[in-house]
């Protein structure tokens, strides 16, 4: 039996500013080798763990790759001195641009890994 009442559907709260933001940023690539295997996986592996949206774009240009996908990346052929550019749409978007971007500078952290220099 109903009782005639209709619930009607609410909206979800939209998410305060600093959680869905659009951002972006550029970085150098300035490891040895590039992105090549191991960089291309920790790199990817950090941007999955974000629940926006990650592209990057190499050298100016226009075409956007997966910042998520590791065919995407390793398939940039990113070498030392490129420019990356890196955006994110999203929830977290701007932890998940400064956070790329640190790893980077910090040259995907693979010299306290191996004991090397990159």
């Amino acid at each position: 039996m109903t009782t005639g009442l209709r619930r009607e559907k609410q909206e979800p709260e939209p998410l305060p500013e600093p959680f869905k933001v659009n951002c972006q940023t550029e970085v150098e690539v300035k490891h040895g080798v590039g992105l090549h295997a191991r960089p291309s996986v920790t790199f990817t592996r950090l941007a999955k763990s974000f629940p926006c949206s990650i592209e990057i774009a190499v050298n100016g240009s226009d075409v956007w790759l997966n910042g998520k996908s590791i065919i995407k990346i390793m398939g940039a052929k990113i070498r030392k001195g490129s420019i990356l550019r890196i955006r994110a749409d999203g929830i977290l978007a701007e932890e998940a641009i400064r956070a790329l971007k640190e790893l980077i500078e910090r040259n995907f952290d693979e010299e306290k890994k191996h004991g090397r220099t990159a």
